[in-house]
């Protein structure tokens, strides 16, 4: 930085300032700095800047899963939203219960960030409280944190909007597969898409035996062993309700290998819009995964007063897309 203001003939300080963005320089003093900068290579140093403002110029990421499409899908608009503004993105991953544990207890990202990103997990009322009064901005992405901002859908009336579907096709006997996490219990996500489903399946008078509501691990393999559960009740039901695509797909495998046709002889609707849905022919509810993650870059930015007006609430919108594996039930 010295061999910038020797050689443009200012202050360091002036330098400092036109380097960093910051005002009392005007515009074409900082023109010349910047292009003298450029002639000597100059790069300013992160660490350096975060010793003298006090930020570190990253931001945390805390997620359950990173090879899963959903969360690799909000990463991904997180680093959509943040590339332009040099901030690097810290990955912290709780996948098991020991991993979760390990976060809580250490809470890594102290000190390290500027502002933490919280995707898609169910925090317990102490797990919350550990991020609170490290005095940098949380968020949640697809999660409620108490007294922090959010951005997500509302997986209520998403939920309630694909059994409304069923219902509407003249289904009656309409099964759910809910899915559990590694601790065996319901996330936030699942007990909210359930409440729809029980919602949508009351405005119709519609009864709920515990017969059609089928618990699984997430993901296909959780799918495959719900649907052949339900398969094998006394009355078996027309259409499935999957709180997600990826469930819904295991669903469908359990069907096939049974020689059922799903929409002729089952009709099955999933939840998200998976990359594979289009390809299974799956109806489901979309969600828009991608700008989640680039809306939480912006209420990060802005929280952290680099962005647009602050917001501590964004709910997207979720679609209704019908495919070929919904359809009226034929006579059953």
């Amino acid at each position: 930085m010295a061999d910038v203001a020797r050689s443009a003939q200012v202050a360091l300080s002036t330098v400092s300032r036109a380097l960093g963005g910051k005002p009392g320089v005007s515009e074409e003093q900082r023109a010349r700095i910047l292009a003298v900068a450029r002639e000597l290579d100059y790069a300013v140093s992160p660490a350096a800047s975060g010793l003298a403002s006090g930020r570190t110029g990253a931001v945390g990421v805390l997620v359950p899963h990173i090879d899963r499409w959903f969360h690799s899908t909000v990463l991904a608009g997180l680093e959509d939203g943040l590339r332009e503004t040099g901030m690097d993105l810290l990955l912290y991953r709780a996948e098991s219960a020991g991993e979760r544990s390990a976060f809580f207890s250490a809470l890594p990202f102290r000190r390290r960030v500027d502002a933490l990103a919280v995707v898609a997990i169910s925090l317990s009322e102490a797990e919350t409280a550990a991020l609170a009064g490290h005095g940098i901005p949380v968020i949640g992405i697809s999660c409620r944190l108490p007294g922090q901002r959010f951005v997500g859908i509302d997986d209520a009336a998403g939920a309630a909007a694909a059994v409304r579907h069923l219902t509407n096709l003249g289904h009656r006997r309409i099964a759910v597969i809910r899915t559990t996490t590694v601790t065996g219990s319901y996330g936030a996500a699942s007990a909210e898409r359930y409440r729809g489903y029980r919602q949508a399946m009351a405005e119709r008078g519609l009864e709920v035996p515990d017969a059609y509501v089928a618990s699984a691990p997430w993901g296909v393999e959780g799918g495959a062993e719900a649907m052949a559960q339900l398969l094998a009740s006394s009355r078996p039901p027309t259409a499935v309700f999957c709180e997600s695509d990826e469930v819904a797909i295991g669903a469908l495998r359990t069907l096939r290998r049974s020689n059922l046709v799903p929409g002729r002889d089952l009709s099955v609707m999933g939840f998200d819009d998976h990359l594979m849905a289009d390809l299974l022919d799956l109806s489901t509810v979309a969600q828009p995964v991608q700008d989640q993650g680039r809306i939480g870059a912006d209420l990060l930015l802005a929280a952290l007063g680099r962005g647009e007006a602050d917001r501590p609430e964004v709910v997207l919108p979720t679609r209704l897309v019908v495919r070929g594996t919904t359809a009226s039930p034929q006579g059953r």
